[in-house]
């Protein structure tokens, strides 16, 4: 009966949906200012007479795709993903509601330009036009999308701003039990997880055979997080490249003019304030400077699936000047600051996409709402630049903003932000090359680099990592680069976390002459390695099973930073130690395979059995080898794979979509995407360039319209497919 019940609220849900004669008729007369061309990846360009058409045409595209995908992101960013993943989701969508409720989406959208209003509502009845044509496609949650619906997911990361803030906090500070604060997707990051982040290079012209400036763009994000297409109007927007599912901005790519690629910063763009907070004549007051101030309060009432019902919950809000409340230190409540102005950071990333230049791409980024995300950037001008972050707050520097600042002093409080000039910047630097691989900026360009002691340490709290150590070494050595050497230096299968680590295993086993010549054989391929990864590897097998082991054994230091505390194996720790971890690693492939001598491309594999959300895996089934290794070994083309009750491991994220682009006169780019462009297991483009994927095959990018007619596999308006 129950099971009934919820199936009929469903139904109910799908029988009140409000859509009307008028509406469907505004739906068709602009699906009719919009071509969609799918080439022969299935890759869409998408063509409309204004920006609004396009992005009517592109949301459309996008659901034919991965509607699923769409709809998740968008059930999370508004605060309903609880609604599908149960009561474990409920502090995701209360932090959703903590920094914005409906009612203020509503109101920030209102307040938008006209110009901005129309991308967003083009937005919603593209996806809602979708649906219309598309009845046999059952949303979960959202069975119509609204114009403010974008203000909720405004910039496109991968581990957006919000998500910095932890759910545990809120939990144990709003929930009756904190041990349903973290779902399993959101546990604290281990040793043994694929590092998040990306890698951006930046050629200037005297360092590529054409004497134009190129662009690496290469995100590390789960496989699947982003489609490519291209988006072109009547208005002067003309932008290729990947898009977050659901957004109307094309977030890392190119136009005919330039290119840029975002790589998560770990720029200090948030901060915790320790409110005291008290009830005082009736009224929730907290502490600032010499007077007591209301503390802002409301609250919300989510809905959570509970096996086939959907039960409610309802929470308090609570919100000073600083920032809502995310938790508890002691006695005293915890605000959390953060950047949270989405009508500017929605004006900013779709401008970005319509710059001619570095002069207009400069201006952009005055807007300063780019928060989570460096920006490596080249264009037709020969131009190469990097912005290490954007959305940089002013502090007091006599306080430690790493760690809760008194909220009650007014000293703590925000200075407003840093202007572009004031933040770390690199612009055409005399070295010719910039990389960043969410490395420190201060290898961003060799000696011409910025200086450390120029800015606050908020500015550039990241460490330096083994991919920007293997970054600047072939970026070093770049000369007369064509766009398919620049894909050779993206994905040089050097492995430097290694460097020292086999030597000194080695070393350990020769100053053991029993235990060499016990693993003889297993010695002398790791002496003799060039720490290259590769499909036929048997020592990158060997060293990936080692560091694993390492990092299990309890021989880690507390202190230092990544690469310090990996490379300890080799400074640090004993040889009898080191020998033993490695029999460990032996064991564990023995064991699974019956001998260690395995080849990475039989251990190591991409597999695609569904277009779920959450894969699964089947060693039975299909799979290909790839050589490809992890970033957290310095691999600049990072494939993180693991087990998934399986003996082999699968790629799940690392390189997705990755492009090489090159401007002049013209611009040319190829291109790689996971998998392929659809989740639809029955289309042609659901794993069409898997195996191109592994074999480093990209593909030439389509760009100018009469290169797309030459490759057209289908023409249509959207509806009409």
């Amino acid at each position: 009966m129950k099971k009934l019940f919820f199936l009929l609220l469903i139904a109910l849900a799908f029988a009140c949906e409000p859509k009307t004669s008028e509406e469907v008729e505004r739906w068709e007369e602009q699906a009719a200012r919009v071509e969609i061309i799918r080439d022969d990846f299935g890759i869409p360009h998408i063509y409309g007479k204004s920006d609004a058409d396009a992005v009517f045409g592109m949301l459309y595209a996008q659901c034919e795709d991965d509607f699923p995908r769409v709809e998740r992101n968008y059930y999370w960013a508004i605060g309903r993903l609880a609604e599908v993943e149960g009561e474990q989701a409920l502090y995701s969508d209360l932090r959703a509601r903590l920094y914005m409720t409906i009612d203020e989406a509503k109101a920030h959208y209102e307040s938008a330009p006209d110009w901005l209003k129309e991308l967003c509502q083009a937005y919603a009845d593209g996806i809602n036009y979708y649906l219309h044509t598309h009845p046999e496609v059952k949303p979960k949650v959202l069975t119509r999308f609204e114009p403010w619906f974008p203000m909720f997911f405004f910039e496109g990361s991968i581990g957006g701003d919000i998500e910095s803030v932890s759910t545990r906090s809120i939990a144990s500070f709003y929930g009756e039990n904190e041990a349903t604060a973290l779902a399993d997707w959101e546990e604290p990051a281990g040793f043994l997880e694929e590092p998040k982040g990306s890698n951006g290079f930046a050629l200037a012209g005297n360092l590529t055979a054409s004497g134009n400036a190129m662009l690496l763009i290469n995100p590390h994000t789960s496989f699947y997080f982003r489609g490519e297409s291209q988006v072109v109007s009547e208005e002067g927007l003309n932008a290729y490249g990947a898009t977050t599912w659901g957004q109307f901005f094309i977030y890392q790519g190119f136009n005919e003019k330039n290119g840029w690629m975002h790589t998560s910063t770990r720029v200090d763009f948030k901060d915790d304030f320790l409110e005291t907070v008290e009830e005082r004549n009736g009224k929730l007051q907290y502490k600032y400077g010499d007077e007591w101030r209301d503390v802002w309060t409301s609250e919300v009432t989510l809905k959570y699936k509970d096996g086939d019902e959907m039960k409610e919950k309802t929470f308090p809000l609570y919100r000073t000047h600083h920032g809502p409340i995310t938790g508890k230190s002691g006695d005293k409540w915890v605000a959390t600051a953060l950047n949270w102005e989405p009508v500017d950071a929605l004006i900013q990333s779709f401008n970005r996409t319509k710059t001619n230049n570095h002069e207009e791409f400069w201006e952009m980024m005055k807007i300063r709402r780019n928060s989570s995300n460096n920006t490596v950037y080249a264009d037709a001008d020969g131009n190469i630049a990097y912005y290490h972050g954007d959305f940089i707050p002013k502090r007091d520097p006599q306080f430690d903003y790493s760690r809760p600042v008194d909220g009650s002093d007014p000293r703590t409080d925000w200075q407003g932000m840093h202007s572009l000039d004031e933040i770390i910047t690199i612009v055409n630097p005399g070295n010719g090359w910039i990389q960043n691989c969410n490395s420190t900026p201060f290898t961003a360009a060799a000696e011409f680099s910025p200086k450390q002691e120029d800015y606050p340490y908020y500015m550039a709290p990241d460490e330096e990592n083994f991919r920007g150590i293997h970054a600047v070494r072939v970026l070093s050595q770049a000369k007369d680069v064509t766009l398919d050497g620049l894909i050779e230096l993206a994905y040089d299968p050097y492995i430097p976390a290694f460097e020292k680590v086999i030597p000194a295993l080695v070393a350990a086993l020769e100053r053991n002459s029993a235990k060499k010549q016990q693993h003889m054989e297993a010695y002398n391929i790791l002496k003799n390695w060039d720490f290259a990864t590769g499909k036929e590897s048997v020592a990158m097998t060997l060293a990936q099973f080692y560091g694993n082991a390492y990092y299990r054994s309890g021989e880690v230091p507390r202190e230092g930073n990544g690469m310090e505390r990996f490379e300890h194996l080799a400074t640090g720790v004993s040889d009898s130690k080191k020998i033993e971890i490695f029999e460990t690693a032996l064991a564990e492939i023995e064991k699974d395979f019956g001998t260690w001598k395995l080849p990475w491309g039989e251990y190591n594999r991409f597999q695609r059995l569904s277009g779920e959300i959450d894969l699964e895996y089947d060693d039975d089934q299909p799979s290909i080898a790839v050589g490809l290794a992890s970033g957290r070994w310095g691999a600049l083309a990072s494939f993180g794979a693991r087990s998934y009750d399986t003996r082999k491991i699968y790629g799940s994220s690392g390189n997705s979509f990755v492009a090489v682009v090159e401007f002049g006169d013209k611009v040319k780019a190829k291109s790689i995407l996971a998998g392929g462009q659809s989740n639809d297991p029955n289309s042609p483009h659901f794993y069409d360039q898997a195996q191109r994927y592994a074999d480093i095959k990209f593909k030439d990018v389509a760009f100018y319209k009469e290169d797309v007619l030459k490759r057209a596999e289908e023409t249509y308006r959207p509806g009409k497919r």
